[in-house]
C-alpha cells in the first residue's frame, strides 16, 4: 500500500491507496474537496462534520443518479453491437469509494453522535 498526503478544505490527510491507486485516489479527493468548500463558502454550515456530511450525502446522490442512468444506457448500447460488461454491477468503484467515505464520516461523528 502507498501513502498520500492530500488536502481536504484545507487539512492535511495522510490517506493509502493500492498501487496504480493514485490518480483515483486524488480524483476522488478533489470531488470530495471540492463538494466541501462549495457547502462552506456557502455560508450556511459551518462546522467541518456537518460539511463533510452533506457532502457525503451530494456525492451519493449523484452517484445514485449515475446508477440509475446506466441500466437504461445498457440496452441502447446492445442495440447498438457495444460491449456491455456482465462481471460487475454498474458503480462497482463508486460504492467502494462510497463506502469507504461513509465509514470515515462515521469515524469522525462517532465523538458526536449526530449527524445534524
Amino acid at each position: 500500500m502507498k501513502q498520500l498526503e492530500v488536502q481536504i478544505m484545507g487539512q492535511s490527510y495522510l490517506l493509502s491507496c493500492p498501487e496504480g491507486g493514485d490518480a483515483r485516489l486524488l480524483d476522488a479527493v478533489e470531488r470530495v474537496d471540492t463538494a466541501m468548500c462549495k457547502i462552506r463558502d456557502g455560508g450556511k454550515v459551518r462546522a467541518r462534520d456537518r460539511i463533510a456530511v452533506l457532502a457525503a450525502l451530494n456525492l451519493a446522490f449523484d452517484l445514485a443518479d449515475r446508477g440509475a442512468a446506466a441500466p437504461a444506457a445498457a440496452p441502447a448500447a446492445e442495440r447498438q453491437g457495444n460491449a456491455v460488461a456482465r462481471d460487475t454491477p454498474p458503480g462497482a468503484d463508486e460504492n467502494l469509494l462510497l463506502d469507504s467515505l461513509l465509514e470515515r464520516l462515521d469515524e469522525a461523528l462517532a465523538d458526536d453522535g449526530r449527524l445534524l
